[in-house]
This record gives structure tokens, sequence and C-alpha cells, in this order.
């Protein structure tokens, strides 16, 4: 079976993301389980890394628009390591609402097609994001 247009080195970032997802869920149901959601945290930022590469990771979380999504996300992780784990996922939490915030209604267009609980799960995730799809991009 042909793969899609990711190189080694995306996929790799796929199944780091994948997994730090997987861990940030186990901790949640582990009762914020402070390790499960530290190694979570790294997981997938070393695979949205590894998926747009160093420089394209610094620029997102970088950007004038982003930046208390940014502060928000590295203080819930650093609350987590402090030994506050509820707060920090609660502090994460909003900052990753706010950074990817504008890729739910992305993510909504494509539910959408899936069968029967697809516009259930597209009209969640619209009135999520605001009805916006991507406003600060020029394309």
């Amino acid at each position: 079976m042909p793969s899609m247009w990711l190189t080694d080195m995306q996929k790799i970032g796929v199944a780091f993301c994948s997994g730090g997802g997987l861990f940030l869920f186990g901790g949640v149901l582990m009762f914020f389980d402070r390790s499960m959601l530290a190694m979570g945290n790294i997981l997938f930022l070393i695979g949205l890394t590894l998926i747009i590469g160093l420089q394209k990771t610094f620029i997102f979380f970088a950007r004038r628009q982003k930046l208390k999504g940014t502060a928000a996300f590295a203080a819930g992780i650093l609350l987590i390591l402090l030994r506050w784990p509820l707060t920090g996922f609660l502090v994460e939490l909003y900052g990753i609402f706010v950074l990817f915030g504008d890729f739910f209604a992305t993510i909504a267009s494509f539910a959408g097609n899936i069968p029967i609980v697809g516009p259930y799960i597209q009209l969640a995730l619209q009135k999520i994001s605001g009805g916006r799809r991507n406003a600060e991009l020029p394309v």
C-alpha cells in the first residue's frame, strides 16, 4: 500500500505524537498521574518537531497571536513537573485550545465524512472553534 506524502521523519513524528496523546490520555485516566502526563508532553513536542521541523515549530510557538497559548502550555508543563498535575493539565489544556483552536474547524470538515457520528462531531468542533477556519493563514 503506497504511503501518503509523509517522509520517514514525519512518519516517526506522527508515531511520537500518537504516543504522546496516548500517554496524556492514560495520565488523565490514572487520576492525573504526573509521570504519564510529563511523558505525554515530551513525546508530543518531539513528534510535532519531527513533523514540521525545528524552525517551523519555533515560529509556530513564537507567533505574536499565539504567545498567550505558548505561555499557558509551558506553564502547564512546568506545573505538572512541580507536582501540581491537575492544575497544570487544566492550564495546559487552555494553552492547547489557544494554540491549536484554528485547526478544529479543519478537523471538523474531515470528521464530517464519518458515517452516522460525523455530523455530530463536526458540529461540536465547529462550536469549539467559533466557526473560524484558519483565519490567520494568508492562503
